[in-house]
Parts: C-alpha cells; sequence; structure tokens
C-alpha cells in the first residue's frame, strides 16, 4: 500500500470523525459515493484533486491544513512489515484531529508527564 495514500486517507478519516461525521454522511456533504470515502480512508484509491477539493470543502479544513505535515514516512516499512512509527509526526495527526481547547489540554498532559518526569522545571 502507497504509505502517502494510507497517510491521507487516515488524516481524512480524523478529520471526518472529529466532525461527527459518518462516511455516509461525508459522501453526501462531498458529492461522492460512500464506498470511495471508505477506499479513500484505507489508502485503496488515489483521491483526485476534484474529490479532494470536494473532501475539504465538506469537511470545512483548508487545504493547506488537510496536507500540512503530511509525508510518507509517518510509517517505516521494513519487508512489507510496519516496523516502526514515527510517533511526533502520528501525535501531530491526532493532535491536529482535535478542537483548540482539546489541543490545549493534551499539550498540559504532555507538560505534566515531563514535568512530573523531572525533565521542565
Amino acid at each position: 500500500m502507497d504509505e502517502f495514500r494510507y497517510n491521507l486517507g487516515q488524516r481524512l478519516k480524523n478529520y471526518r470523525l472529529h466532525k461527527g461525521l459518518s462516511q455516509e454522511k461525508l459522501a453526501e456533504l462531498a458529492n461522492c459515493h460512500p464506498t470511495y470515502i471508505g477506499q479513500l480512508e484505507r489508502g485503496e484509491k488515489n483521491a483526485t484533486i476534484e474529490s479532494i477539493l470536494k473532501l475539504s470543502s465538506a469537511l470545512n479544513i483548508s487545504l493547506s491544513d488537510l496536507f500540512d505535515k503530511l509525508e510518507a514516512d509517518k510509517i517505516v516499512a521494513t519487508n512489507d512489515k510496519i516496523s516502526e512509527f514515527n510517533y511526533p509526526l502520528l501525535c501531530y495527526d491526532l493532535i491536529l484531529s482535535k478542537p483548540i481547547p482539546e489541543q490545549k489540554k493534551l499539550y498540559e498532559v504532555i507538560l505534566s508527564v515531563e514535568k512530573y518526569k523531572g525533565n521542565i522545571i
């Protein structure tokens, strides 16, 4: 599976879930077929520019937000097996998909853990 397609699909899914939309509802808003949404989210299909524009509009996110730090090296594959994760980018995607108040809380949790461990004074 192409890693970029997979990462884009996961980002789309994160935004969809954050907005509380089903695949069917997102498909309706973006004028796409629900099966296509699922295929994109699983990284099985290449998204067209037109569908990316429709989906970003339906999700009310900018293209720059959709593609920001979307790199193919989030998951490092060795011998067709996922062997290592690029955790900072995975965390970035997770936090990015949350509303600002939740982003702040997640940041505060990370700071609290670091302070507890003595890494931050």
